[in-house]
């Protein structure tokens, strides 16, 4: 009997556990930028490398994360190695494009980033974890 009931509580409780998240690999595009979007259209990234590119240069020499969030307000994140700021004035809006799809319960190790995407928002930090941010409709949380 209570072995019984002991499997009962093992087989629930796996039931309850969430899938293990799954590491995909995104491409670069021809600049060497990596672009993906949220499966929702409500945000996208650009990746630029370390070095920058031949049309763009991040500040301090790279490589960042910008990831740009258009509802409820258009609001910009960027991410590089040693901060993360958001930027609630964009003079360039041109999100979500991008063909790549990074679908909820999947997460990209991208340039010294990690980034994960799930229903409730997309989380990128630097490696250590040591800066980083949330974005999803219901916010922005920067570290």
């Amino acid at each position: 009997m209570f072995r019984s009931l002991m499997l009962g509580v093992a087989f629930v409780a796996l039931l309850a556990m969430p899938a293990a998240a799954a590491e995909v690999e995104l491409d670069a595009n021809d600049n060497g930028q990596i672009e993906f979007v949220m499966p929702s259209g409500n945000v996208g990234c650009i990746v630029t490398p370390e070095g920058g590119t031949d049309v763009y240069q991040p500040e301090g020499g790279g490589p960042e994360i910008m990831c740009d969030r258009v509802e409820p307000e258009y609001v910009r994140v960027v991410l590089g190695a040693d901060s993360a700021e958001e930027l609630d004035e964009v003079g360039d809006a041109s999100c979500c494009g991008a063909e790549q799809v990074l679908h909820y319960g999947e997460w990209a190790s991208i340039e010294g980033f990690v980034c994960y995407s799930k229903k409730t928002g997309l989380t990128c930090t630097t490696e250590d974890e040591a800066h980083g941010f949330q974005m999803a409709r219901a916010g922005i949380e920067t570290w």
